[in-house]
């Protein structure tokens, strides 16, 4: 057993650089969010899926609730090869490729139909941000669901940007930020997983988050209003270390891959029924759910175009690209 643990500890420290072999092979996948969560559900999927196909010859270990790494600590330590795999936020990835943050950009993916043409592997839009991502030393291996953004508020709705004027906002990305400036607000950015603390202590006035989230989280213990706007396309992607994917057999390979690929549809396909049992419950503990009207609405649109402008200028010949495809679905 001693020797059976070093050899873990060696395999830990050169980053998993070399083949492995099956009987021995662990992967272990950094989550944020609890094992409740709907990506942790999913991620429990894609660990039976690989281990029932692979006879137990391949292990998956999760840690959640954020006990190895936060959110934005994913891409690096999944990059470098301190752990194998990880989940993180896709706007995490905005400082390596500012295109990722294309699905951030105000009702541009404002249906289903739009959002499921943009996230089909080898789309147009996500082509092109996987083989991007690719370059940062780790690999997409499929893309979780999380559903549309809201703000979370106290005391009131929101009916339009003068709510939210001169307030502070938690955002998790540059273009929610962004966007938060033009609607007169001040962004901070704060991860997932200290949500909680920071409604809970006013760090912060309003919040954006996925409405699953508010679940998964209990937020209605610190908020009591909901403001569903669908204002972004809020999307998680599951990366593993390009060098430990490249060490492993081709059989191995294909157990995990095709394991990957079964967990994407299942959230998807699951992500409406998802967000209305996350409603109920939020309702349900107290909270009031408020659908702005078609004129709030348009007062919403009406301060995006700053933030498209924004995109464009920093996201390079890539953001151009996708964008256009985007307009185009």
């Amino acid at each position: 057993m001693k020797k059976l643990a070093l050899a873990a500890a060696l395999m830990a420290a050169v980053g998993f650089s070399g083949a492995v072999n099956a009987a021995d092979l662990t992967l272990r996948i950094s989550l944020q969010l609890p094992l409740k969560s709907h990506l942790g559900q999913n991620l429990l999927l894609f660990k039976q899926e690989v281990e029932e196909k692979s006879n137990g010859d391949i292990e998956v270990q999760i840690y959640d609730s954020a006990q190895l790494y936060k959110d934005k600590e994913v891409p690096a330590a999944v990059g470098s090869g301190a752990i194998e795999m990880g989940v993180a936020s896709l706007t995490r990835y905005v400082g390596d490729v500012p295109a990722v943050d294309i699905f951030y950009q105000p009702f541009v993916f404002d249906t289903e139909e739009k959002v499921r043409k943009a996230v089909a592997k080898g789309s147009p839009v996500r082509g092109p941000l996987d083989a991007a991502i690719a370059e940062t030393g780790a690999s997409v291996l499929w893309w979780q669901a999380y559903g549309g953004a809201i703000m979370l508020s106290k005391d009131a709705p929101l009916h339009g940007p003068a709510d939210m004027e001169g307030k502070k906002v938690r955002v998790f990305g540059k273009t929610l930020g962004d966007f938060t400036v033009a609607a007169g607000g001040a962004p901070t950015l704060i991860s997932g997983s200290e949500q909680y603390i920071a409604y809970q202590r006013g760090t912060v006035d309003i919040g954006m988050t996925g409405v699953s989230g508010v679940k998964s989280r209990h937020l209605w213990e610190v908020m009591d209003h909901i403001t569903v706007t669908n204002h972004a396309d809020i999307e998680f992607i599951v990366v593993v270390n390009t060098d430990f994917w490249n060490g492993l057999t081709d059989a191995q390979r294909d157990i995990i891959n095709n394991a990957a690929m079964f967990a994407e549809a299942d959230v998807r396909n699951r992500m409406s029924d998802i967000e209305a049992a996350a409603y109920a419950a939020s309702e349900e503990a107290g909270m009031k759910v408020y659908r702005p009207t078609a004129e709030e609405f348009a007062k919403w649109r009406a301060v995006s175009q700053p933030v498209y402008d924004a995109f464009l200028e920093d996201a390079g010949d890539l953001g151009k690209q996708v964008f256009e495809a985007a307009q185009k679905f």
